[in-house]
């Protein structure tokens, strides 16, 4: 049973009562992450996200770390574009043990400055990580082509020059600035009843400030055409994407629908073309990421130096012919996978903590799966034409960014 009531200083908390289950799993969450940073800034989010679990004024680092390891639960954190999650999952027998860990990690941590220095070397070899691992860093670089200029388009870890620049007061200024009463969700999925959760955290993140200030953002400009970055990788790693909705808009279900027929699954147009027709990729696949005023619909493979062409015309054709030729039949089938999907997420209760606060985020309001699912029913197939023609029917609309041993490549 989903209830929905606000903590003293005004936060929402929004939960979900799973009597049957044996574990409860909270979350806080910050509407903050990389898009609300300053180029001087980028990346302190997530750098931030990291440093909240390196000691409080009762517990050290290696104390939270031998707690939930003792608790056999899961405590963790991550950041994304527009915000900031901090979770804890464990046994119910355990939720007050739990509460305190959490609640003292979020509102005591001291951020020394020994661990902030031993930090930015574990950070920046993240980032070198994702560097090294292409199919990751081409969607970092088609982000940064599609967003140029604006903060949507930087990188969530940020820059070597940037983490290592973070000093102390940085942090503590960054959570002045965000991590108030009116950016903060308290989301709880599993065996806890909300009243017992919000005496609980009344008499912690109940006690946060209040700060009236709203940070404004600006939708930016989706950059169209061909970004080439070569580089002596085996294969060539492409996105090509176009300006896709905003995560409220009225055909966030469709979207996905369309997601599911283009190129999410075994049996979508891409892969069955691109993988098993042709053998061009091992990976192939597209995706959706929306944003409160904007978002990208994308395709992502990886292929061969000397077939990489091949791939972006097939997609491209894929794409500018759907409109014409989707039918009843693919529309049926993929709101058939979208709702296992959904059920399937459903059976986590950290899947449905995150449900429920990106729902109060982007939404402000409740909605149960029975209403998701009819959402997805109602989709016709003059609506998903309809978003197919607005998505993919000028070509010059297209963006592709390209990484590997490339000469040169077109739309």
């Amino acid at each position: 049973m989903f209830k929905k009531t606000f903590l003293k200083n005004g936060i929402p908390l929004v939960s979900e009562r799973l009597e049957h289950t044996h574990s409860a799993c909270i979350g806080v969450w910050v509407k903050t992450g990389s898009r609300f940073e300053s180029p001087r800034q980028s990346g302190i989010s997530h750098f931030l996200e990291h440093m909240f679990f390196k000691g409080t004024k009762d517990r050290t680092q290696r104390d939270i770390a031998f707690e939930i390891d003792s608790l056999g639960g899961d405590l963790n954190a991550f950041t994304s574009k527009e915000t900031t999650t901090f979770y804890i999952k464990v046994l119910d027998e355990y939720i007050e043990r739990a509460m305190s860990l959490i609640t003292d990690i979020f509102l005591n941590s001291v951020f020394p400055e020994d661990e902030l220095e031993r930090e930015k070397l574990i950070v920046l070899e993240e980032i070198r990580m994702v560097e090294d691992t292409p199919d990751d860093h081409v969607h970092d670089l088609f982000s940064e082509y599609i967003w140029q200029g604006d903060a949507l388009g930087r990188k969530i870890l940020g820059s070597h020059e940037t983490v290592m620049s973070f000093k102390r007061d940085d942090l503590l200024s960054y959570i002045n600035r965000h991590y108030h009463a009116e950016n903060i969700v308290v989301s709880s999925s599993g065996n806890i009843s909300h009243d017992r959760l919000q005496a609980m955290l009344n008499e912690t993140i109940g006690e946060i400030r209040k700060d009236s200030k709203t940070l404004e953002i600006k939708k930016p400009a989706f950059r169209s055409g061909i970004d080439i970055h070569r580089k002596d990788h085996a294969e060539v790693h492409l996105c090509l994407g176009t300006e896709g909705i905003e995560q409220a808009s009225e055909h966030r279900y469709c979207i996905l629908l369309l997601n599911s027929i283009v190129g999410s699954g075994v049996s979508s147009r891409l892969f069955q073309k691109i993988r098993e027709e042709r053998g061009l990729a091992y990976n192939v696949y597209s995706f959706v990421s929306s944003y409160y005023d904007t978002g990208v619909f994308g395709v992502y493979v990886g292929t061969s130096p000397e077939r990489y062409q091949e791939a972006v015309e097939l997609i491209v054709e894929e794409l500018t012919r759907l409109v014409d030729t989707l039918t009843e039949d693919e529309l049926s089938k993929a709101k058939r996978q979208l709702r296992g999907n959904l059920l399937l997420a459903m059976e986590s209760t950290t899947g449905r903590m995150n449900n429920i606060a990106r729902q109060e985020i982007y939404y402000g309001r409740y909605y149960s799966a029975e209403e998701i699912l009819r959402a997805i029913d109602s989709v016709t197939l003059k609506e998903a034409r309809y978003l197919a023609e607005r998505l993919f029917s000028e070509k010059d609309r297209f963006a592709l960014t390209v990484l590997g041993p490339v000469e040169d490549v077109s739309l």
